[in-house]
């Protein structure tokens, strides 16, 4: 029989002296007794799996609205191949696997119903009030958002899983400063595993999800090296691969090929600026968890084509038109009569700001309800 603190006392015999380990949380907000079997960070993940914010990434957008069809990546599959990815770099590492886990599960709870259109909605109306960034959003969900417990608000989640998600930074994501300097100095190395694995998942997977639904031609990718390479060597290996078969590989080798690259690469460079403990993480004063500079000129010439090819595609950028219209009149119908919001969340106006409350439940809803929420307003043959 393990308990928790034989759990802790393995950690340090198996990981990293880098690595962030349970038995050294920084805690908790509020004080409350662990659990007699389960380490800090896995309570923390089944927390996060158990909450309703989780649940709703199920029906909240990737790159296509949820009614486009079945097959395409939504926040849920996105997050869980996030969680794949990052767990591969992580035990390769020797780091936390349990914290990285439980960061990846967190790091898209903040975002807003039809991507990153309903986060630009919900920045332009907040600019005066607050603003509106998804990170910052995603801290708010697990410290306050969730009901679950009779005695804190919020998921009570430990210091390093807040951390990695307000400090969460790709290309896509970049923090807001004022509210991420609340966590001193460079986050955890599996904070940092967790933002290199997003974009491998989200670009890679962008780029099936494209071809699938045919924005992309396939033709116009044998202009982008690294892929035109790694498809030379699977018809190499595989004279006779079917398309399908053929582009799922291609996509698999990508991803490993990224992956080894930043293996080596932290490898590297954690002996390089001589990193042997957590604290030297936190005052390294720069990521370690990076492409090296040849995977990073490779990949940038793909992560173009996606901007030109896919995020910028008429049919997506109406879908995401459509999308800002929808949420801006609904912000604005409650906004002009809040008691057309649920009882729950009305009864919060008298003491929270007004477009603070009206702006949480927009950015809770997945597309389909918001969708729904549109019809019932605006369309007069729809029951409310």
């Amino acid at each position: 029989m393990l308990t928790r603190k034989d759990l802790e006392n393995k950690e340090k015999k198996v990981l990293a002296h880098y690595a962030a380990k349970a038995g050294e949380t920084r805690g908790r907000v509020h004080k409350e007794p662990e659990h007699v079997y389960r380490g800090v960070y896995q309570r923390d993940k089944d927390r996060i799996i158990y909450s309703t914010a989780f649940r709703r990434l199920e029906y909240k957008t990737q790159v296509f609205v949820n009614h486009e069809g079945d097959y395409y990546r939504t926040r849920l599959t996105h997050t869980l191949e996030v969680v794949q990815v990052a767990g591969t770099i992580a035990r390769a590492l020797r780091l936390n696997e349990e914290l990285v886990e439980a960061i990846a599960l967190a790091h898209d709870l903040g975002h807003t119903p039809f991507g990153h259109a309903g986060e630009s909605v919900l920045a332009e109306i907040m600019q005066t009030r607050g603003g509106f960034e998804h990170n910052t959003h995603g801290l708010r969900v697990v410290d306050i958002l969730e009901k679950k417990y009779p005695d804190f608000p919020g998921l009570n989640l430990t210091y390093e899983v807040r951390e990695g998600i307000i400090k969460h930074r790709t290309n896509f994501d970049r923090p807001d400063n004022d509210h991420a300097l609340r966590f001193k100095g460079m986050p955890t190395l599996e904070a940092q595993v967790v933002d290199v694995a997003d974009e491998i998942a989200y670009d890679n997977h962008d780029l099936d999800d494209g071809i699938t639904s045919g924005l992309i031609d396939e033709v116009n990718l044998s202009d982008v090296g690294l892929w035109k390479e790694t498809k030379k060597e699977i018809k190499k290996k595989y004279p006779a691969i079917e398309n399908e078969l053929c582009k799922f590989q291609v996509i698999k080798m990508l991803i490993n090929k990224q992956v080894t690259d930043v293996i080596g690469n932290t490898e590297s460079l954690l002996k390089k600026y001589k990193v042997r403990t957590s604290d030297d993480v936190k005052k390294c004063g720069r990521k370690l968890v990076v492409f090296s500079p040849g995977m990073t000129a490779a990949r940038k010439p793909m992560r173009e084509f996606l901007m030109r090819r896919l995020y910028k595609h008429y049919r997506v950028v109406r879908m995401s038109e459509k999308a800002e219209r929808f949420l801006k009149e609904l912000f604005r119908a409650y906004l002009d009569k809040p008691e057309q919001l649920p009882t729950a969340t009305f009864s919060r106006i008298k003491t929270d700001d007004k477009y603070r409350v009206i702006c949480d439940y927009i950015a809770g809803m997945t597309d389909r309800y918001a969708l729904e929420e549109y019809k019932k307003f605006f369309d007069p043959f729809e029951r409310v």
